[in-house]
């Protein structure tokens, strides 16, 4: 007798494939391929996940503590914000709420690869917004609007490129979209950007713009899944419909509502993070004429382009073999491409020192 069937939307699913962190052998690397912070999370933030608590509690299901914290911090109306499990619960929730079968969800060509997959969970067509120098526009974006736009998903800064969209250009975008089509601004990235890209006030001010956010990168919490979303009352309550109960644990409550205090820690993540990303963005334009190029960051990671001799797959293993985890994107198209996320200083003057002898060597 056969079993079930899935719905074809769901069969045809890749599910996602998170960054390495071993080698083909199995021996561990320093994992430069999920983004993380590699500079840990706040003590406090500690301390807070190691806060006796009767395990046996459920969490409070409204993360009431940690909503207003948040809208503290960034002037919002905590009934405006619901918590998930990363913001990647929250990210799906919107995309199911709004969008289903017959439905497009479009999104930059080069964007989180979460993206697609939300909207084949759905059974919604996803559709990329062609790239300039692999950057989303919102003249692109917005030329990828049909009438059967429900969602339109914009990562910003971008992952995988590091771009970001202008607050002029995400006013265009959600000027020029209709009414009826939800604009979800991810802000995965955002404490690294260092300039507000007018997000949060377009969710305060309009009823089809949900903003979400994460504890995962700067905060360096992202084993205790931790996000939120701000938008009108309607969008907040559709995905309060939708997530799960008791979503964020008792414990990940705690250390966000603690890394939230720590202004002092994220400042100076963001800071190292951005004068490490220099300085390998430099060290990459002193490669060109071996022909790798680095897309200028706005987040904790960068796009290395191959486009000389040296292949991405090369420079893949050979900083494998030095003990580095990287990630290789073929699947998003950039076969020739690496996301490097930043580590420490030491760590990327020697991811740096590999790749140069590594593009010596092919040159030969």
């Amino acid at each position: 007798m056969a079993g079930p069937s899935l719905k074809p939307w769901i069969a045809a699913i890749r599910p996602y494939a998170p960054g390495a962190s071993e080698g083909a052998d199995g021996a561990p690397l320093v994992k430069l391929s999920a983004n993380e912070n590699p500079y840990g999370c706040s003590p406090v933030a500690l301390e807070a996940l190691a806060a006796a608590r009767n395990p046996a509690d459920y969490p409070d299901p409204d993360a009431r503590a940690l909503r207003a914290a948040i809208g503290t911090a960034h002037g919002i109306d905590p009934a405006r914000i619901v918590c998930g499990a990363g913001s990647g619960e929250l990210l799906q929730c919107a995309v199911q709420a709004f969008a289903g079968p017959g439905d497009e969800v479009v999104f930059p060509r080069y964007s989180f690869s979460l993206y697609p997959l939300l909207a084949m969970k759905v059974g919604a067509q996803g559709v990329h917004a062609e790239p300039r120098d692999y950057a989303a526009s919102a003249e692109t974006l917005l030329a990828a609007v049909t009438p059967r736009t429900r969602v339109v998903l914009v990562d910003n800064p971008n992952n995988p490129v590091g771009s970001r969209l202008s607050a002029l250009e995400i006013a265009r975008l959600h000027a020029g979209l209709p009414g009826h089509v939800l604009l979800v601004i991810d802000h995965a990235y955002a404490e690294y950007a260092g300039a507000d890209d007018g997000g949060l006030a377009l969710a305060a001010r309009h009823d089809n713009v949900l903003v979400t956010r994460t504890f995962s990168k700067v905060f360096g919490l992202a084993g205790e899944r931790v996000g939120w979303a701000t938008g009108a009352p309607g969008l907040i309550g559709g995905i309060n419909r939708l997530r799960g109960a008791f979503n964020v644990s008792a414990g990940g409550q705690r250390a966000a509502l603690a890394a939230l205090g720590d202004t002092e820690f994220i400042s100076a993540s963001a800071q190292r993070n951005a004068a490490v990303r220099r300085d390998f963005e430099a060290a990459v334009a002193r490669l060109g004429n071996h022909g790798l190029r680095a897309i200028p960051s706005s987040a904790n990671f960068v796009l290395v382009l191959f486009e000389g001799a040296l292949t991405a797959e090369a420079a893949r293993a050979a900083l494998e073999a030095a003990g580095y985890a990287v990630r290789h994107l073929p699947g998003q198209g950039l076969g020739h491409a690496l996301r490097i996320t930043m580590g420490t200083e030491a760590q990327m003057a020697e991811v740096a020192a590999v790749l140069a002898q590594a593009a010596s060597g092919s040159a030969r």
